[in-house]
Formats: structure tokens, sequence, C-alpha cells
């Protein structure tokens, strides 16, 4: 049993402008011809067109239904393996390979307050007139600024 992969396009909705081509029916033709080659080159076959209804909305509370025309594609699943196949001609470098991401077992490090318990801004460092105060203590912190967010400190 053949199994197969479903692509919907929307229908081209005017024509494109081609030295040549003069009538509206014949510039549509044109973007449409462009589309079922542009679908099948990628291995899609062109199965059927449908009006679908699409609800929009309309204001605040109120909707309407329009109906979109799009267009029904499907190629089969044993065209996308032989299209997305891909060769390795040279070898990949590899790069260092990093320890483990597990902490070294033993008690866990004492932690205390980020400034060293003194403070007076938001977050516990110096405010210096600045939105938000510093962030990591006063020393070598970084200092969250009214425009950019934050500033190195």
């Amino acid at each position: 049993m053949q199994r197969y992969e479903f692509k919907v396009v929307p229908a081209p909705r005017r024509g494109e402008k081609v030295r040549g081509v003069k009538t509206t029916e014949e510039r549509f033709a044109h973007a449409l011809t462009g589309l079922l080659n542009e679908m099948g080159r990628d291995g899609w076959d062109y199965v059927r067109a449908d009006a679908l209804p699409c609800d929009e909305r309309v204001g605040l509370t109120g909707s309407k239904t329009s109906f979109q025309n799009m267009l029904v594609f499907r190629r089969t699943l044993d065209a996308v393996a032989s299209a997305v196949r891909l060769t390795v001609t040279d070898p990949v470098a590899v790069g260092p390979r990093l320890g483990s991401a597990e902490a070294a077992p033993g008690p866990a490090p004492a932690l205390g307050p980020a400034n060293g318990g003194a403070g007076n801004g938001p977050l516990g460092g110096a405010n210096n007139g600045t939105i938000g105060g510093t962030v990591g203590g006063a020393v070598g912190g970084a200092t969250i600024g009214p425009k950019n967010g934050l500033v190195a400190g």
C-alpha cells in the first residue's frame, strides 16, 4: 500500500504580468502554470482545487465566512526519502568532547546573600538612580538601566 504526504497551498488570486501575455485569463493561467510547475519540480502531484470556508473576525465580536481557493498536492513518501537523501563525501570534523554535565559528588557549596547582606536597592545593591538597581550585588554586578535594560557595571 502506498503512503502519501499532502500539501495544500492557496491558489493565485491574480495573474502575473509577462511580456506577450495580454488578457486577464492568460495572465492568470501563466501564474497558475508557474505554481504547478514549481510544485512538480519538488515531486508534488496536483490532486484538485477546492473552495473551502474560512471564518474571519470582523470588528470585536463579529465574524464572517469567506471561501478560500486552495490547491491540493500529494507525493508518495518514497519520493520524499529519495529527494532528501544526503550523501557525505568529506568526513565531518568533530570538535573536542566535553566532560559530563553531572556535578561531582560531595556536599553542596554554602550559599549566602548575593551582595553580602548590605544594600538599599530593590535587588539588594546600590540604586544609583537607575530603575531596578544592580544585579549580582554592588561589586562587579550589572545595572539595569532605564533605556536599554542590562548595563555592565
